[in-house]
């Protein structure tokens, strides 16, 4: 059981869930069962991270119903099978989180090697206006790149969204 069963299941059992500090606050209408709270209680860090908000604005829940929505269409509209849809979800997952977490830097300097321009590597600017460019030799840009897919993928990874993940 993963902490996203964990706060799916006790929602379906119509327990209320919040945040106070470091704690999980319940309410509900009856006595939540057992092997809910048991549940809840083994997994509480983690349904605290998937029910925080990150500086992105997002919380894990936002993380997950994007994810969701994402697989639904390529399955539903796309006519993929659900894990090639999984699949092309996360991929979508990768780059809402490239988006949203911009890393910026100031044009005389190479963020990833610290050089600054030469005339046989010239700085060049990655990304958009509206979130601002980091700058990067040529060569630097491959191991860049791959540093923040990286980056992407342990962050989408602490809300249980991988590329071998399936839906609860």
């Amino acid at each position: 059981m993963s902490a996203v069963h964990a706060l799916k299941l006790a929602r379906a059992t119509g327990v209320r869930i919040g945040i106070d500090g470091d704690a999980l606050t319940l309410d509900a209408d009856a006595a939540p069962p057992a092997a809910v709270l048991d549940m809840l209680s083994r997994h509480r860090a983690q349904v605290l991270a998937l029910l925080r908000t990150g500086s992105d604005g997002w919380s894990g829940e936002d993380w997950w119903a994007f994810f969701d929505e994402r697989a639904a269409i390529a399955e539903f509209d796309g006519g993929l099978p659900r894990g090639p849809a999984e699949t092309r979800a996360f991929a979508c997952c990768l780059a809402e989180w490239l988006n949203r977490n911009p890393v910026r830097s100031p044009p005389c300097r190479c963020f990833r090697s610290g050089g600054g321009e030469y005339a046989h590597d010239k700085l060049l600017p990655f990304g958009t206006e509206p979130t601002g460019h980091t700058w990067l030799h040529s060569r630097c840009w491959p191991a860049w790149c791959a540093g923040r897919k990286a980056e992407a993928v342990a962050a989408l990874s602490t809300f249980e969204i991988d590329e071998t993940r399936t839906l609860p």
